[in-house]
């Protein structure tokens, strides 16, 4: 889960993201995210049966990597059945960045060799978003 950085964009740190109004996540719950607009990227997906253990530990390890990487805004994952997880990034260069980082390199090969019976891949700009809270402003 080096970044990159396009156009003018500079780096900001978690925390001036955090005084910046919105919560950076680490997929327990809804990931709080600025005003759009920022990019989202859908990882549906079928597991396999077995390597329970292992994918955990990877899944984890992910979950602290990707923590680190510049531009990450947090991630919402859910799985019965089908699994989703949506990541979210300040810019499509972030997220770009993040698919290429070693170690989740080495995941996404362990994913594709092992884990996934079949998954999808979709990067989407988020162009609005409301909350509970602000669904009347909508």
């Amino acid at each position: 889960m080096p970044a990159v950085l396009s156009g003018g964009n500079t780096r900001r740190s978690r925390a001036s993201e955090r005084s910046a109004g919105y919560r950076v996540g680490m997929g327990d719950g809804i990931a709080g995210t600025p005003e759009p607009p920022y990019v989202a990227v859908i990882f549906t997906s079928v597991r396999r049966e077995g390597d329970d253990d292992r994918y955990a530990a990877t899944a984890q390890a992910m979950d602290r990597l990707v923590a680190k990487q510049d531009g990450y805004l947090g991630h919402e994952s859910a799985r019965e059945g089908v699994g989703i997880t949506v990541s979210y990034w300040r810019d499509e260069a972030s997220a770009r960045a993040w698919k290429d980082v070693a170690a989740h390199l080495a995941a996404q090969r362990r994913g594709r060799d092992v884990w996934y019976a079949d998954y999808t891949v979709r990067i989407a700009t988020v162009t609005r978003a409301y909350t509970k809270a602000t669904s009347d402003q909508r």
